[in-house]
C-alpha cells in the first residue's frame, strides 16, 4: 500500500510539472497583454463611453437683498437715462420721411406736368402785364375750375385734359393737397415784385469789369443777360437738357422755335446755368452746371435780376447774393 501511494504522488507531481511548463506560462502572459492592449485601445477610441456621466444639476444662485436692490437701482437708472425725446423725434422724422416717400411715389409724371403747364400758360396769354397779383388770381381760378371739372367728369373718368382715370385721380390729389409743390415742379412760381435800388457810388473814370462767359460768343438774337432768370412755361425740361455753353443753349431755343410743330409752344426764352457749382432755384430740385431751360412767354417777365433781395434771402437761407443764372429773350 505504501508503494501505491508513492506511485500516485509521483504521477501527480509529473502532471503538475507538465501543466505549469514555461511555454504555457508565456502564452498566458501574452494573452493577458493582448487583452489589456485591446482594452486600452477601446478606451482611447471611445472615451465618451468610459467617461463618467455627471448628473444633471441646476445650480440656483442665491442673491442677497442688497444685491437685488443694486440690480433694481441699475435698471431704474438706465431707464431714466434713455433719450425719450430723441426717440420720439426720430419716430416723427421716420413718419415724415415715409409720407414724403409716399408722395414721391404718387408724383405726377413729366408728361402730365407739361400738360398742366401748357393749360395754365394759355390762361396767362391774354393777361398782359397786369402784375403778379393778377397772375395769382388767374392761376388760382384755373385750379378751382379744374377741380370742379374733374369732379363733374369723374363719372366718365375723363377731364378736359384728356387724361386717363389714373392720371385724373393723381391730378385731383395734386391740386387739392400738393398744389404749391406742383407749381414748383412745373417751374410756375409767381415772383414777388422786386424793387432794385441803384447805388451810384463807383469812383469816376473806373472801367467796367467785363465778366467772361465760357464758350463761343453768343448771337445777337440771343440778347444774353448775365445774372438774370426769366419766367415762362417750360418748353424743354432743363433737368435733363444740358448744353456745353450758353451759346449752345440759345441755339437750341432758336432751333426748337424753328422746328416746332403746329400747336406746340415755340421757345423764345432760354435760361442757362454757367456756374460749375450749380445754380440756386426755389424749387426742390438740384440744378447743376450746364442746365439749359427752354421757355415760352408772350410777355416775358423777370423772376430775378442781378441780386436776390434781403427779404428773399431771409425767406430762403440757401439763396446766394448774386443770381447765378444767365438768360435771354430771343428776337425773331
Amino acid at each position: 500500500m505504501a508503494r501505491g501511494i508513492a506511485r500516485a504522488v509521483s504521477f501527480g507531481g509529473r502532471a503538475t510539472t507538465g501543466w505549469c511548463s514555461y511555454r504555457r506560462v508565456t502564452v498566458a502572459v501574452c494573452l493577458g497583454n493582448l487583452v489589456a492592449a485591446l482594452l486600452v485601445l477601446r478606451s482611447l477610441t471611445a472615451p465618451a463611453s468610459f467617461a463618467p456621466t455627471a448628473p444633471n444639476r441646476v445650480e440656483v444662485v442665491q442673491y442677497t437683498e442688497e444685491q437685488i436692490r443694486s440690480v433694481e437701482e441699475s435698471i431704474r437708472i438706465r431707464r431714466e437715462a434713455e433719450p425719450v425725446e430723441l426717440v420720439l423725434a426720430v419716430k416723427k422724422l421716420r413718419k415724415k420721411f415715409a409720407q414724403e416717400e409716399k408722395r414721391r411715389r404718387e408724383e405726377l409724371p413729366l408728361v402730365l406736368k407739361q400738360k398742366v403747364s401748357y393749360d395754365i400758360v394759355r390762361r396767362l396769354h391774354d393777361l398782359g402785364d397786369n402784375g403778379s397779383l393778377a397772375e395769382q388770381r388767374v392761376v388760382e381760378s384755373w385750379r378751382v375750375e379744374k377741380l370742379k371739372d374733374i369732379k363733374v367728369a369723374s363719372t366718365r373718368n375723363q377731364s378736359n385734359l384728356d387724361l386717363s382715370s389714373k392720371e385724373t385721380r393723381m391730378l385731383k390729389r395734386a391740386l387739392e393737397f400738393n398744389w404749391y409743390m406742383l407749381m414748383e415742379d412745373i417751374g410756375l412760381w409767381i415772383p414777388e415784385e422786386v424793387k432794385h435800388t441803384v447805388h451810384d457810388d463807383k469812383p469816376e473814370n473806373e472801367p467796367e469789369e467785363e465778366e467772361i462767359v465760357a464758350g463761343p460768343p453768343l448771337s445777337p438774337q440771343c440778347n444774353a443777360e448775365l445774372h438774370t432768370d426769366y419766367d415762362g412755361a417750360a418748353v424743354r425740361w432743363g433737368l435733363t437738357h444740358h448744353k456745353e455753353s450758353a451759346a449752345d443753349c440759345c441755339q437750341a431755343c432758336l432751333d426748337q422755335a424753328k422746328n416746332a410743330k403746329p400747336g406746340e409752344l415755340k421757345c423764345n426764352i432760354w435760361v442757362y446755368c454757367p456756374s460749375e457749382f450749380g445754380c440756386f432755384s426755389p424749387d426742390k430740385y438740384e440744378h447743376k452746371h450746364q442746365e439749359c431751360w427752354l421757355k415760352q412767354a408772350d410777355h416775358p417777365k423777370l423772376n430775378f435780376k442781378d441780386k436776390y433781395s434781403e427779404p428773399y434771402r431771409d425767406a430762403h437761407p440757401n439763396a446766394p447774393v448774386v443770381v447765378p443764372w444767365m438768360s435771354g429773350v430771343t428776337s425773331a
